[in-house]
């Protein structure tokens, strides 16, 4: 709407003075428009602290200092060719202290041709520092909303999102924007998607609560699909006579997997000690049974009946070889364990796994580094390895390869966070990855469980990776097991290392490690565990690299489409959610033919990288150390 001209008017001195002793409690100023004053009302001595005296006289600019919101050049401007000019502008009390003015000036003529102004003030510094406050208070709740773990929802009373907090977006994968306006319920899957306003109208006829004041355990639907549990806890207020509805929701995924990695190993504690003690006193049995027979054996001649005898010792026998694997599966099986080089070990014994094997099954094995030696019982090493290799054998009936790796691994207390079962220090690691079917993750969970398996009846008795997990747990180590239907089967055994010489020792002078080589590049981390990301974030940020992260290929190619600077993709290769990470990759280099990609994997990386997935990528495997994350980053990033 275009300004309304005021022409100016000529008022005589007599009618300013006039005007000025009616409204004399008002705050006016009248100065001609280089400034100086030749009116000052009662109403300015009291604003501003300077009697009448003081200031007729005085430049009005000079005297109150004053900070107009424009320029005066263009203030003088509008009064010439508006007559009028009104805004915000801050003069200084004769104290010293500011005062915030909302002030109006109109242009009149005086009789001998001179321009004067007549500005009239209003204080309104109690509205800018209540204004003040308000952005001040609204500042430290945003601060404190966007710190807070937890996301914030905020919903009127027909469902509608009108405050979605950032820890939100993160957790749902949108942002505020696609969200708010639209009902709170595309947050939810079906069932309670279809029944959530319902619970709402309710509410508001019946008053009974259901969820308001109540911690409860629900389901939530991320932006790509994906379900999750989370803990929802709703309160109520009332804002200009509406109900509102705040929502604070935590992601009960991490917790979740905790407990049940926790209820699985205090099964398979419950269970081993069942078996155990179950085999033992079998085995007292077996052995009664097997010395009876072995001297009603003496006494008998050549004939039928020393056959059917002998069938029996030999039934026996393969009794005490079930109840051997029941005792290593319950960690009571005996143990030789002596020092051993398991390079040595495991060369030695490559030419009965090769037989064992057949000619169609491709076997190899890598040495990464050395100093291999651990304190363990050789022949039960050799008899869990043997067990790994029988089960490869039979996920690959086509054929396929089987790789040995043997590396030295430091395992951190930021590991033994990610996995509750492991315990941090240094280890030999061996991992045996086939090329087979793979396991279900419903199969992963039970594949140590003793009489589990997955074999046609006969074929197997299902205690051989049950005896390869109580042998490595009786040794001190722990058994990981990575595997995804169709890409095939990573077995880890991680064994104590000899404490004579500790990861990484010269035999000199202790050896002082550099610092972490660092950068300030924008990273993207992509891993579907949330416990394994945030410890890469972590580790990333701390060197210095800005870091994005997504739980998934799908949010991961929003991600890079919305930021441009992303100069490395550091993901995982096995994840759900209908895109691997490989798959990930190709994407992004058609999105970004420039950008670098690390992959990671708990995949043992020779039988990966023959795939040769993207060109440049390099592999970082699981478990990596924070210095191994720290040199490959740098060393890709500084190849582009």
């Amino acid at each position: 709407m275009p300004h309304r001209l005021i022409s100016p008017r000529t008022a005589s001195p007599q009618e300013l003075d006039a005007l000025v002793h009616v409204l004399d409690g008002a705050d006016i100023i009248v100065y001609r428009l280089e400034g100086t004053i030749t009116h000052w009302s009662i109403g300015s001595e009291n604003l501003y602290g300077w009697t009448r005296e003081e200031a007729v006289g005085e430049n009005v600019h000079d005297l109150l200092a004053t900070r107009p919101s424009e320029p005066q050049d263009s203030i003088r401007a509008q009064l010439r060719s508006r007559g009028f000019w009104r805004g915000e502008i801050v003069h200084r009390h004769k104290d010293g202290h500011d005062i915030f003015i909302a002030s109006r000036c109109v242009l009149v003529n005086l009789p001998d041709g001179e321009p004067a102004v007549i500005q009239t003030n209003s204080d309104v510094s109690a509205l800018r520092k209540a204004e003040q406050d308000v952005r001040t208070r609204e500042a430290h709740l945003r601060s404190i909303l966007d710190t807070v773990p937890d996301a914030m929802v905020v919903i009127d009373q027909k469902g509608i999102v009108i405050s979605f907090s950032k820890a939100a977006e993160k957790l749902f994968g949108m942002s505020a924007d696609e969200i708010c306006g639209r009902n709170v319920s595309n947050l939810m899957p079906n069932p309670y998607r279809a029944a959530h306003d319902g619970y709402i109208d309710h509410y508001l006829d019946t008053g009974e609560k259901r969820i308001i004041g109540y911690g409860r355990v629900v389901t939530g639907q991320r932006a790509d699909g994906t379900e999750f549990p989370i803990e929802l806890h709703v309160g109520e207020a009332t804002s200009d006579g509406e109900r509102i509805f705040t929502g604070f929701v935590r992601d009960l995924t991490s917790r979740f997997k905790i407990e049940e990695d926790l209820r699985q190993a205090q099964k398979m504690e419950a269970v081993g000690q069942l078996t155990g003690g179950l085999a033992h006193d079998f085995n007292n049995l077996l052995t009664v049974i097997s010395g009876n027979l072995e001297m009603i054996e003496d006494k008998l001649p050549e004939g039928r009946l020393k056959d059917i005898l002998r069938e029996a010792q030999a039934a026996a026998a393969d009794g005490a070889k079930l109840t051997g694997q029941l005792l290593a599966f319950g960690r009571r099986q005996p143990l030789n364990p002596k020092p051993a080089d398991l390079s040595q070990l495991l060369t030695g014994f490559s030419d009965l796994l090769r037989r064992t094997l057949g000619e169609n099954i491709k076997l190899s094995t890598v040495l990464s580094g050395s100093d291999f030696n651990v304190l363990v019982d050789p022949s039960q090493l050799q008899n869990a390895i043997l067990n790994i290799a029988l089960n490869a054998r039979d996920a690959m009936p086509r054929g396929g390869s089987l790789t040995t790796e043997v590396s030295r691994v430091h395992l951190d207390a930021d590991y033994a966070k990610m996995y509750p079962e492991v315990r941090s220090g240094n280890f030999v690691l061996i991992s045996m990855t086939d090329t087979g079917i793979g396991m279900s993750g419903d199969v992963q969970k039970r594949a140590i469980e003793p009489f589990f398996t997955t074999k046609e009846v006969g074929s197997g008795t299902g205690l051989g990776l049950s005896m390869v997990y109580g042998f490595v747990k009786q040794s001190g180590g722990h058994l990981q097991i990575y595997s995804e239907v169709g890409r095939g089967t990573t077995i880890r055994i991680y064994l104590p290392a000899e404490t004579g010489a500790r990861l990484g020792d010269t035999g000199g002078a202790t050896k002082v490690e550099s610092a972490l080589p660092g950068g300030h590049e924008l990273v993207l981390v992509v891993e579907d565990d949330p416990r394994v990301r945030r410890v890469a974030v972590a580790r990333l940020s701390d060197m210095g690299y800005s870091v994005l992260e997504a739980e998934n290929g799908h949010r991961a190619l929003d991600v890079l489409k919305e930021n441009e600077e992303i100069e490395l993709l550091f993901t995982d290769i096995v994840m759900p959610g209908g895109m691997t990470g490989d798959e990930l990759a190709r994407e992004a280099r058609e999105l970004r033919p420039d950008i670098t990609v690390l992959f990671t994997s708990g995949y043992s990386e020779p039988g990966l990288a023959e795939k040769d997935i993207i060109s440049g990528a390099q592999w970082l495997r699981k478990p990596y150390t924070a210095r191994e994350l720290a040199s490959r980053v740098r060393d890709l990033i500084d190849r582009k």
